[in-house]
């Protein structure tokens, strides 16, 4: 056995599990991420608790979630380049810490201010969770063994958002809503004493960094600048612009060309960069950018539908946030099956890409099939029509996850989870954006049309207010459809970019350090 794990980490010098099973590794690495991404939509049931209990309106507690997502997005670009210079394995560790003292603080908040800046120190320092299990699992398993790698690390970002708004309305309702936060802790503490003793920093990544000190200081401070002004300024742009109503608040116009100026010449600016704090050079590689486009539109679907689904059911079938969440839960509870399935055929297959494509049509169908519900549907329906569309989420993600390191340099690892993570965030909160506007447009379209065709009514049981109230359901329902049809509609336009993924090439290439799919230094 310690043959065999010797040989094992010979091959794989960047693996964070030294010489123990790189499962268990990833099993540890995932106990935080999940925590993490779990928070990410845990607080969306609890804000009408949080501002009551807090003495603030609805839109106060919003920042709840914009303060979170917006201090994510400004470390998650940067992750990479602090996990090469502060380590990876201290780096991750600091941001459990960091996470778990911030998730005790946003329990024991008592006013908007303090919760706020709380769930700062929350997204600051969980931003770097997700990209760094990636990065340790894409180094610590031989290609042959990452589809089942990335099974797991699929089932840690696709299951915790999902069943987020479930555990935070059931904790909400039986306990108080500080439970959603203080659960985090012990938790916390769990991840940080299994991953001190469980996960290496290899000699190879210390070496690495002592050279990179011995050399002349280049911070790119310019860089550092333009992400966070770049990506807080698109977080808020997305996060408020239908809060803020749209493009007539002069806040909104501000963020978006604040957002697209800087980002223009953050573009620039790190492409010619010595030592980037965010390396856009990554895309010059045809695989990493197919997948992280890919990567995109899997955040926008998976963020998309969890939001609307469950808004969808309270609102027109008189769901609670308990059933709404129940709903969503066991779609991504299930969702494990084929996350186990996919991880198992991957590697059996000689066109990956195959997947890709196979995945993009399902979900594309699935959502279609969505597109034609009624009034009349049940809480069986819904779940049914939740678990078709999800389980088509594994069959992209996987070979997704595999081609994106096709011919990446492996001291690159960091740099590409990040980048990946970052497109998936971003993803999201487009198509949180996206469907809230088109909700709003597509509602009042519709309701002005079945207003028009409303004649006098020959029931005189039949009040006006009755008949607006029904116009306004049926106007509802329609616009939950379109945005249904436009998600299927996406799916189809994507398609075609799996035909463009290089196909790997399977075997060790001669002088690679690396097992597989010309993944090497």
């Amino acid at each position: 056995m310690s043959t065999s794990n010797n040989s094992s980490t010979a091959h794989l010098p960047r693996s964070a599990a030294g010489n123990r099973s790189p499962w268990l590794m990833a099993i540890i690495a995932s106990i935080a991420t999940f925590m993490e991404l779990l928070d990410s939509t845990i607080a969306n049931v609890s804000l009408y608790h949080i501002s009551a209990s807090l003495s603030v309106s609805y839109s106060e507690s919003l920042w709840v979630l914009t303060s979170y997502i917006v201090a994510n997005a400004l470390v998650l670009p940067m992750s990479g380049w602090l996990s090469n210079t502060i380590g990876r394995k201290r780096y991750y560790m600091l941001s459990i810490a960091g996470f778990t003292i911030g998730s005790l603080l946003c329990s024991i908040a008592t006013s908007i201010e303090f919760l706020i800046i709380a769930r700062v120190l929350q997204g600051l320092s969980g931003g770097g969770l997700a990209p760094v299990e990636q990065s340790m699992i894409t180094d610590s398993f031989p290609i042959e063994k990452r589809p089942h790698a990335f099974a797991l690390y699929g089932i840690t970002i696709l299951v915790a958002p999902a069943i987020g708004p479930f555990v935070g309305g059931w904790l909400t309702e039986n306990m108080s809503w500080h439970w959603i936060f203080l659960i985090n802790v012990p938790i916390g503490i769990v991840s940080l004493i299994l991953s001190y003793y469980f996960i290496v920093e290899p000699p190879l990544l210390k070496e690495e960094r002592k050279q990179r000190k011995l050399q002349k200081s280049n911070i790119d401070y310019v860089g550092i600048s333009l992400v966070i002004i770049g990506f807080g300024t698109l977080q808020l742009f997305l996060d408020r612009y239908e809060i803020n109503d749209g493009f007539s608040s002069s806040f909104i116009c501000t963020m978006a060309v604040t957002a697209a100026v800087s980002l223009s010449f953050l573009v620039i600016w790190e492409w010619f960069h010595p030592q980037p704090i965010m390396d856009i050079r990554l895309l010059r590689h045809r695989n990493f950018t197919i997948s992280s486009l890919i990567i995109f539109l899997i955040g926008f679907l998976s963020y998309s539908t969890t939001q609307v689904l469950p808004q969808m059911t309270q609102e027109l079938f008189n769901y609670t946030a308990a059933i709404a969440g129940v709903m969503l839960g066991i779609g991504g509870l299930l969702v494990i099956v084929p996350m186990a399935i996919v991880g198992a055929i991957t590697n059996k297959i000689a066109y990956p890409q195959c997947l890709v494509v196979v995945g993009l049509l399902g979900t594309a169908i699935s959502t279609w099939h969505m597109s034609q519900m009624t009034l009349s549907v049940d809480f069986a329906t819904f779940v049914w029509a939740r678990l078709l569309q999800v389980i088509w989420f594994p069959v992209m993600l996987i070979p997704v996850s595999l081609l994106a390191y096709e011919g990446l340099p492996a001291n690159k690892s960091n740099e590409a989870a990040a980048f990946a993570a970052l497109m998936r965030n971003i993803g999201g909160s487009v198509g949180l954006t996206l469907m809230a506007n088109m909700l709003h447009s597509r509602t009042n379209m519709h309701y002005s049309r079945i207003s028009d065709r409303v004649t006098e009514s020959v029931d005189l049981s039949v009040s006006l207010e009755n008949i607006k109230e029904i116009a306004f359901a049926q106007a509802r329902l329609l616009s939950y459809l379109d945005i249904f049809y436009l998600m299927a509609a996406v799916c189809l336009i994507f398609i075609p970019l799996a035909f463009l993924f290089k196909t790997p090439k399977k075997g060790k290439k001669k002088g690679s350090c690396d097992v597989g799919y010309g993944h090497h230094v």
